[in-house]
């Protein structure tokens, strides 16, 4: 198993938003991990990087995770929060490397061509300031600076938030590739119910900060008491 959380609580001051979250991961997986908004998605994304307060354990490949996000990069996580979170005011190119910062010079150049595999206008555009570009296009540099150090596990936080339906579409099948090429492992945290259960294997269904539901993304989408009851569609 590459990752696994274990009663996994996480707070944000006095409040309490993760009660006991267990979840499973398996190299070369991709998971979704469903909910309405304040169900403790974004929350448990970021209890396995190290940004919010955590108890219980969090093991990535049988090595228990301690500290904060830069511990989590180290072993091999990367995180691309809601929101994106580009850097604007760089250039498409200098924000590929900003995902790259433990790498030699040589192996930066190699991973910008691997990037460029897949997102072939960034090296087109590498000049170009981020904050020029298109929301997707955003988003897409987004996960190519995640790629960068070549993670073992991909933590994608709401990545439709904002996108329209198209550029939704071409970003989980560009995931769906990298999953499929280079056995990408990810984590998927999304409210479009629809989108995250093709793109994924496996399903958590969390409802308060607990989970509520898990079955294979097959079972919970032609399940229709669980689709009305849990998934709001």
């Amino acid at each position: 198993m590459l990752l696994e959380l274990d009663r996994v609580g996480a707070r944000y001051g006095p409040v309490q938003a993760l009660h006991d979250v267990s979840l499973t991961v398996r190299e070369g997986e991709v998971v979704a991990v469903l909910g309405a908004n304040g169900a403790g998605k974004t929350t448990t994304l970021r209890a396995i990087s190290g940004t919010v307060s955590r108890s219980g354990t969090i093991e990535l490949d049988g090595k228990t995770l301690k500290g904060g996000p830069e511990a989590a990069a180290k072993t091999g996580i990367a995180h691309v929060p809601e929101g994106r979170g580009t850097f604007v005011d760089l250039t498409v190119t200098e924000n590929l490397r900003l995902g790259a910062y433990t790498l030699r010079e040589r192996s930066v150049k190699a991973e910008i061509a691997r990037i460029s595999e897949y997102f072939p206008w960034m090296t087109e555009r590498g000049r170009q300031r981020a904050g020029t570009l298109s929301g997707g296009e955003q988003q897409m540099l987004a996960l190519g600076r995640a790629l960068m150090s070549r993670p073992r596990l991909l933590l994608l936080d709401e990545p439709s938030l904002g996108l329209a339906p198209m550029v939704v579409r071409e970003f989980f099948r560009i995931v769906g590739e990298l999953n499929e090429n280079e056995g990408l492992t990810v984590l998927v945290v999304e409210q479009d119910a629809r989108i995250a259960l093709k793109a994924s294997e496996r399903a958590y269904v969390l409802e308060v900060g607990k989970v509520a539901l898990t079955g294979t993304s097959d079972e919970l989408r032609g399940n229709e008491s669980i689709r009305r009851s849990y998934l709001g569609y």
